[in-house]
């Protein structure tokens, strides 16, 4: 996702995730791990875009999603999306390949994923066993990345109805799971809604391990 507002310079997009490797020689810890979980419309976005800006790190912004041509409610969205980036932030678009991206990010960056959703559904035909194994190589990249700082943006999915459809339950349920886990390592750990922004590591109590997780997610 590399458009930019017709008034602005061009954002210039790194092509592939090998080409982030030479930039990264060194191997160290990430310095911070933040959530930015919401609704759809709530801003989660915006917000995870401020707190990137306020970081005063070089931005790699990494999109998810896949661009459908015949869709163009979503490539308006999308747009919005574009739009509201800095000129001077670098996008990477990983449908898939989101651990190999966080694992060779260039040192003392800023990491803005969004979003875990569009990943998790891109990803949804993946059995149990490779999901889990997906899983883990994301949260071993964060263990190794040298980007000083890694945001990501989840959505609220599991607050309605139970989907009456198979694939929509296992959509919601792994990525219930997946935004449970980051949160149980990212501090802080946002909830936007309502127009705020609220920290829950600050006004909430941590749960412990999740010990619930079905075959399937």
């Amino acid at each position: 996702m590399t458009r930019t507002p017709a008034d602005e310079q061009p954002i210039t997009p790194i092509k592939s995730i090998s080409s982030l490797t030479s930039m990264n020689p060194e191997v160290a810890p990430a310095r911070q791990v933040i959530l930015v979980n919401g609704p759809a419309r709530s801003g989660k976005s915006e917000w995870a875009e401020t707190l990137a800006m306020q970081s005063g790190l070089p931005v790699l912004y990494v999109a998810t999603a896949r661009i459908d041509p015949a869709d163009l409610e979503w490539q308006a969205r999308i747009e919005g999306h574009r739009q509201r980036r800095s000129q001077n932030w670098t996008t990477l678009e990983v449908p898939a390949e989101l651990p190999s991206a966080i694992a060779a990010a260039p040192m003392a960056s800023c990491l803005l994923v969004d979003s875990l959703g569009t990943w998790v559904a891109n990803l949804l035909e993946l059995d149990s066993a490779g999901w889990e194994q997906t899983q883990q190589q994301l949260l071993a990249s964060l263990q190794g990345t040298c980007a000083s700082q890694v945001i990501f943006v989840g959505e609220e999915t599991g607050w309605g109805v139970v989907p009456a459809y198979a694939a929509g339950r296992l959509f919601r349920d792994r990525l219930g799971r997946l935004v449970r886990r980051l949160g149980a390592i990212a501090n802080p750990v946002y909830l936007v809604t309502g127009g705020y922004a609220l920290n829950l590591s600050a006004l909430g109590s941590p749960l412990p391990p999740d010990s619930t997780r079905s075959p399937q997610s």
